[in-house]
């Protein structure tokens, strides 16, 4: 079995500069934080930082912000079901991302139009968890660039290989020593 090139999604909630320089360029940063209001000033300092390195630099949860701000794209949660975005005018490689656990919410996600879609959880066991080959079912239900999102470290990364996933997504697995 030959290892894929995987693209990779970061996910942080606070800008950290020693975990994000062991990113490589396959690396994107998503910046969620859903605990507080975002500091433009952080994003902004977040954004140049990723530049400098690189990394394509992603804010969850708010097409506005990253409209305004200039940003690589922006991911929409699971809990977003809204269409606002498709009325704003976008630049042309603005990166539309999303999440699912479910078939409804896949459907959902294309409706929104977003060009990849994170499905969770792949190995971490919690209410969402799908294991390999559910994963693999549910992911063969769209078309659209699915993530494998959930649960992924260094001793299960090589399943991932069996699904048809073009990525993959998480917080912990980055943190250790990065990919």
């Amino acid at each position: 079995m030959h290892n894929k090139f995987f693209k990779k999604y970061y996910f942080i909630e606070k800008f950290e500069k020693s975990n994000i320089d062991k990113q490589d360029i396959n690396t994107t940063i998503i910046y969620r934080n859903y605990k507080k209001d975002y500091n433009i000033k952080e994003i902004l300092k977040l954004k140049n930082y990723c530049k400098r390195k690189k990394l394509k630099f992603i804010l969850s949860n708010n097409v506005k912000l990253s409209v305004k701000l200039d940003l690589d794209g922006v991911y929409l949660p699971s809990f977003n079901k809204n269409f606002y975005h498709l009325s704003y005018k976008l630049k042309k490689k603005f990166l539309i991302l999303g999440s699912a656990h479910n078939l409804k919410e896949i459907r959902i996600k294309e409706k929104q139009n977003v060009e990849k879609i994170f499905i969770s959880s792949i190995f971490k066991i919690n209410k969402n968890y799908l294991g390999i080959n559910k994963f693999k079912l549910i992911s063969k239900i769209s078309n659209k660039g699915i993530i494998a999102l959930g649960g992924i470290s260094q001793d299960n990364i090589k399943l991932i290989n069996l699904t048809n996933s073009i990525g993959l997504a998480g917080i912990s697995f980055f943190k250790k020593k990065g990919p």
